[in-house]
């Protein structure tokens, strides 16, 4: 099985190799792709496992992002995507040799981070990515939707406006690029992506209404992104199902939230992602209204370069760790002194007695402060080597807001 690199001639052949190997059919788009989810892949960034006889049998491909982390410094990233082998060539190798690859690709480019969506999850820890963003859908029934009289609610000095989204792409992107630079955990959709409506909606050509909130000043601060489903001829009611929820502060999330629950012949509405411990639902008068469904995996973090990863992200308490990191899938080991000073960390090699041993994937888990190392030490996935360390590696991983990744890909 060789592995070898692809480029922009190779795009028919990679999308074709790509979709067979999931099973579906790239569908009809316009000469460019665009408006398929596919559409942005970059093929200067793309591999090919190619059979004895020169056929290639799977794919794997990366697009160039940018990530938000704890402190508010965005880096590039690469995020994994496109990933699959056919049904005929499984179980040889195949896509052990693809992640080989494209790990090493990747820090050739000076990256130190990698990232992905998970379609299974058993599959990408062996390869040293670890979950570490969730989100949670949430369901309020829209008779049950008052809000409450709350003695410290901010007032929204703004305005909202009713708009389709093929008529305010650009500002979508443009809202939606303050919004992730501020929020840990976010990904940058780049320019390309909304040229070519690649992805799923609001960027892609899938009709969608949008709300616009407008700050005081008129400056657009905010947008929810939602779509109404078929009529109940009984009930007279639909389902809204909002895409995305897209604010700059709490009060913003709030109208928009107020308008949409707001919408008449409307059953129940469907916020497909809410960030963990989101204040939504202790607004309701009746909290109940608010259901919450099944916590979700969403990105998943690998880490190339274990102490630049950890000195570029900040830091919000100050101590030291000593980490003791296995990565078993490229065969490295290290053991490292993590110092943290007025939100800035030095991390260095070290031959001390480490306070927790645990591997990539975990570190993986816990870079972005959506998983605290205490549960992992409980499920027996970290190994803490004295009483206190867990303790200390909480209080230091610890970030100010929960991160929360929505882009798709």
């Amino acid at each position: 099985m060789e592995i070898r690199a692809t480029t922009e001639q190779d795009r028919e052949a990679f999308i074709a190799t790509m979709h067979s190997a999931f099973g579906l059919f790239p569908g009809t788009t316009t000469a460019d792709g665009g408006g398929a989810w596919w559409s942005a892949v970059e093929l200067d960034r793309g591999l090919f496992a190619v059979a004895d006889d020169g056929r290639p049998v799977g794919t794997a491909a990366a697009y160039s992002f940018e990530l938000t982390l704890p402190g508010g410094d965005a880096v590039p990233v690469a995020g994994v995507t496109a990933v699959g082998v056919a049904p005929t060539h499984r179980r040889q190798g195949a896509l052990t040799a693809m992640m080989r690859r494209q790990l090493s690709d990747i820090r050739e480019r000076g990256e130190f981070l990698s990232v992905l969506l998970a379609s299974e999850a058993v599959i990408y820890r062996r390869f040293g990515y670890g979950p570490a963003t969730y989100t949670n859908k949430l369901t309020v029934q829209r008779h049950r939707a008052d809000f409450a009289a709350l003695r410290a609610a901010g007032a929204d000095t703004g305005s909202v406006e009713l708009l389709r989204s093929d008529d305010c792409q650009e500002i979508l992107e443009e809202v939606y690029d303050r919004y992730r630079r501020a929020q840990p955990g976010a990904l940058s959709r780049p320019h390309r992506w909304w040229e070519l409506r690649a992805g799923q909606a609001p960027i892609s050509p899938a009709p969608r209404h949008i709300v616009l909130h407008r700050d005081a000043d008129g400056v657009p601060d905010g947008y929810a992104s939602y779509a109404l489903g078929e009529l109940d001829r009984v009930n007279k009611t639909s389902t809204l199902t909002v895409d995305e929820v897209i604010a700059l502060d709490d009060t913003v999330f709030t109208a928009l939230a107020r308008t949409v629950l707001g919408h008449d012949l409307i059953g129940q509405v469907v916020f497909k992602h809410v960030p963990a411990r989101h204040p939504l639902r202790w607004q309701l008068a009746d909290i109940r209204a608010g259901e919450t469904g099944a916590e979700d995996d969403w990105l998943w973090v690998r880490l190339l370069d274990v102490p630049r990863a950890l000195v570029e992200r900040g830091w919000f308490a100050d101590g030291e760790l000593v980490l003791d990191v296995d990565d078993a899938f490229l065969g490295e080991h290290g053991r490292y002194l993590l110092t943290v000073r007025d939100g800035k960390a030095e991390c260095v090699e070290t031959d001390r007695e480490p306070d927790l041993s645990l591997d990539v994937s975990d570190l993986g888990s816990i870079y972005l402060g959506g998983t605290t190392p205490s549960t992992l030490v409980r499920a027996g996935r970290i190994q803490a080597h004295h009483p206190r360390a867990a303790v200390v590696a909480d209080d230091l991983f610890r970030t100010e807001r929960p991160p929360h990744c929505l882009h798709w890909f």
